[in-house]
């Protein structure tokens, strides 16, 4: 017989530790009546996700209704994974402005450049996304199984 599945939440650190380790997570995002998920590319840096996007229908929907929700998971199988939620809000990094908006900016980009060394160069293979912006974190839970004993 095969050991029982057994659940449990996550502490900060393994939810950071799992953020930390993956680049491309889910984001959730809602406005009036529409509710959508895509996949995205991400950093973690030091209790911040900052992210790029290109210009469309996300970002704009972003600027009117910043919450959202983001998910990464690590699946090994159907009783082996973890899986971590952030909620929070939206905020947009501006390469001017005040001096905490272009430190913001500079920030975000370094920490997308460690990812992706090719940001913002010619040899930039995503070179249309072109805004940046980081998730505000609120709230950081998350899930795991795996199996008794294991």
């Amino acid at each position: 017989m095969s050991p029982k599945a057994e659940y449990r939440a996550l502490s900060r650190p393994e939810c950071v530790a799992i953020l930390a380790r993956n680049r491309v997570g889910r984001l959730a995002y809602a406005f009036k009546d529409k509710v959508d998920i895509e996949p995205i590319g991400y950093v973690w840096d030091d209790d911040t996700l900052f992210f790029r996007t290109a210009p469309g229908f996300k970002l704009e929907t972003l600027q009117h209704s910043p919450w959202v929700a983001f998910e990464v998971d690590e699946i090994e199988g159907p009783f082996q994974w973890a899986s971590v939620v952030v909620k929070g809000t939206v905020y947009f990094l501006r390469s001017s402005g005040t001096e905490f908006d272009l430190a913001t900016w500079e920030r975000g980009r370094a920490a997308l450049r460690r990812a992706d060394p090719t940001v913002g160069t010619p040899r930039d293979q995503a070179s249309d996304r072109t805004n940046l912006f980081r998730i505000h974190v609120d709230e950081i839970t998350g899930r795991a199984a795996g199996s008794a004993g294991a």
